[in-house]
């Protein structure tokens, strides 16, 4: 099981998930790959849509299409909301928060707004209960 999905098992009362965007300017399919999640959470598909990008070999354009029939998405609406303003600000909203944030690569993790150094499962969950026992 993934971790991310450990630590929201074993605290499914005190935690929640917040997933930003930073699509590398480097990197060609980092743009369409995040406002094609984007436009897949207009349908409450979000995740689901994650998973599959997150787990394939390799991205493009083909894939995105791919994934979005796949999971029975509108499609119409898809591509429209894929290059929609206010898809587009909303990334452009997560990268600004990332530079604030002083973020430099992906994945960053941060718990309660502090950047998590230790990945492991007991590093996370120690996190956690510190700031748990902060409030």
């Amino acid at each position: 099981m993934p971790l991310l999905e450990q630590v929201l098992e074993k605290n499914p009362e005190t935690v929640k998930l917040v997933f930003k965007n930073m699509p590398l300017r480097f990197h060609k399919f980092a743009d369409p790959s995040a406002r094609a999640a984007l436009a897949a959470f207009k349908q409450d598909k979000f995740w689901e849509f994650h998973d599959e990008l997150f787990g394939a070999e390799k991205l493009s354009n083909e894939l995105i299409n791919n994934i979005a029939v796949k999971l029975n998405l509108d499609i119409a609406q898809f591509n429209n909301d894929m290059n929609s303003p206010e898809i587009k600000q909303m990334i452009s909203k997560d990268l600004q928060d990332a530079q604030k944030a002083g973020v430099t690569g992906t994945p960053t993790i941060f718990v309660n707004g502090k950047k998590l150094k230790d990945r492991s499962p007991a590093g996370f969950q120690a996190m956690i209960d510190q700031e748990l026992k902060g409030r």
